[in-house]
This record gives C-alpha cells, sequence and structure tokens, in this order.
C-alpha cells in the first residue's frame, strides 16, 4: 500500500537510492495524476543535492512527458553535466515503470554581488485574504490558490499562491516551494481567450489541458509560505497550444522570478 504524503515538507522527503539516484512520493491529488508542479520541485530537490552550497539556481527548463502514477514512486535520475567555476549543470530524468514523465535541465550559479536594477512592477490587486478560494481546489493541504477572475478575451490571469507549511529556514527548500508553486494558475490566461468559452464545471468535458513544457527564471531570494502574486499573458492559441509568459512577485513587490510555460488546450470532439 502506497503512503502517500498530506504537505510539501513530505513531498521533499526523498529517499536516496544509489548514486545521483533519488525517490519520491506523491500526493492523492483527487484529479488523478501527479501535479507538474510536484516533479519539477522534488527534480531540482534532487539536483540540489549534487551542487555545492554556494550555488543557487538561476533557471530551469522542462518538458512533461507523459502523466505520472500517483500509486508509483517516482525515480530522480540526476547526470552531472558540468561544474564550472561560476556556473554548473545538471539534468534530472524523472521516470516511473512506464517510462520517463519528466526532462528537468537545471543551471545554478554561485552567488556574486553586482548591480541590483528592478524594472517589472507589481500589479494592482486585491489583499489574498480578501479573495475567496475555489469551492473546486483540490491542492487541499499543501497550497492555497486564490484566482482572480479573467473575463473573455482578457488573455491575462492573475491571483495569489503560497504553501500552507510553516517552512524552516532553508533557502533551498524555499526555492522547491516556489518551483512547486509556479505550475498553479497560468490555464485562465489561456482558456480566456478561446473562442470556445466553456463554464468552468463543463471545462473538463469540452477541453483536455496539460502542462506541456516550463521554464523559470530565479532572480531574488523569497519564502514560498508567504503570499505570491502572479501575472500571466497568453501570448495566443496555435495548433491547440497556448503561450503564457508570467511574472511572479513578493509580497513587498519584489520580482522573483519569470515563468514561461506552453499548456495543451484541445478541443475534445466526438469521433
Amino acid at each position: 500500500m502506497t503512503i502517500h504524503p498530506v504537505s510539501f515538507s513530505e513531498v521533499m522527503h526523498l529517499e536516496q537510492h544509489g548514486p545521483d539516484t533519488w525517490v519520491g512520493l506523491s500526493p492523492e491529488y483527487r484529479w488523478g495524476r501527479i501535479y507538474g508542479g510536484q516533479v519539477i520541485a522534488q527534480g531540482l530537490g534532487a539536483a540540489f543535492e549534487t551542487v555545492a552550497h554556494n550555488y543557487v539556481p538561476h533557471s530551469i527548463h522542462a518538458y512533461f512527458i507523459r502523466g505520472g502514477n500517483l500509486n508509483e514512486p517516482v525515480r530522480y535520475e540526476v547526470d552531472r553535466l558540468r561544474n564550472g567555476r561560476s556556473f554548473c549543470t545538471r539534468s534530472v530524468v524523472a521516470r516511473q515503470s512506464g517510462g520517463a514523465i519528466l526532462n528537468l535541465s537545471c543551471s545554478f550559479h554561485i552567488i556574486e554581488r553586482d548591480a541590483e536594477v528592478q524594472t517589472a512592477r507589481m500589479p494592482l490587486a486585491p489583499d489574498p485574504r480578501d479573495c475567496r478560494r475555489r469551492e473546486d481546489d483540490h491542492m487541499g493541504s499543501i497550497m492555497d490558490r486564490r484566482a482572480l477572475t479573467s473575463p473573455p478575451g482578457a488573455g491575462r490571469s492573475m491571483g495569489w499562491v503560497r504553501l500552507l507549511d510553516d517552512l524552516p529556514d532553508d533557502p533551498r527548500l524555499q526555492i522547491c516551494g516556489l518551483a512547486f508553486t509556479s505550475d498553479a494558475i497560468q490555464f485562465d490566461a489561456a482558456r480566456s481567450i478561446h473562442p470556445i468559452q466553456a463554464p468552468r464545471e463543463e471545462y473538463q468535458e469540452q477541453f483536455m489541458g496539460a502542462s506541456l513544457d516550463h521554464a523559470m527564471w530565479f532572480h531574488r531570494p523569497t519564502r514560498a509560505d508567504q503570499w505570491h502574486l502572479y501575472e500571466w499573458d497568453c501570448h495566443g492559441l496555435s495548433g491547440a497550444r497556448g503561450m503564457t509568459v508570467g511574472n511572479l512577485f513578493a509580497p513587498d513587490g519584489s520580482h522573483v522570478a519569470t515563468i514561461a510555460q506552453e499548456v495543451l488546450l484541445r478541443e475534445r470532439r466526438s469521433r
């Protein structure tokens, strides 16, 4: 019988299984497959185990290959591609018995003190405590999401997100937490510009949706267990795919990350 983790800290408990290989478990998500942000966070956590502590990730690039089985452990195999004086690179493949489910590239950079300039500006948004949590949110005990309404044609989505764990002052765990939340609320930006506007309760019957690939650039340290504001723009739909680009802001307005993701938004058609 599989024991499913119920908190982010439990999700990030990885067991080492041989050289540069770690294994993680999945919560029992109600939609029946592994959440993409989880395999990114666990894969990054496995890569961290092979990197010296004076390196921090500045970018990650991931391809979601197939849906993961909730009742089977995920095996993370790390390849040490390069160790340089300023940068090091890791490749991580997440596998289950059916094959690879994620291919993740991570680039790490030593902490350098240099010019500090921010041009991205945090948009105006209501306080997260004034935003209602969706009744159909299935992240339960792990993550709290407060998505704002994206009217038809907007091409944008915005919302607040945070982990529910009180995490320790471990910068590596906080970065993994940020990666975990980064796959949370981008779909509404793409849905809002589709010619067919399906009500949320009918969406799964009319469309098949999935995250295809995911890139994230880390700019400044932050805490994933505090509220963060996501702002997403959809750059268009083509071939049943939507291109979304987003910024992530800490509560004080600091621009902590930039995210890009291509999503599948395929209309279900009768045969």
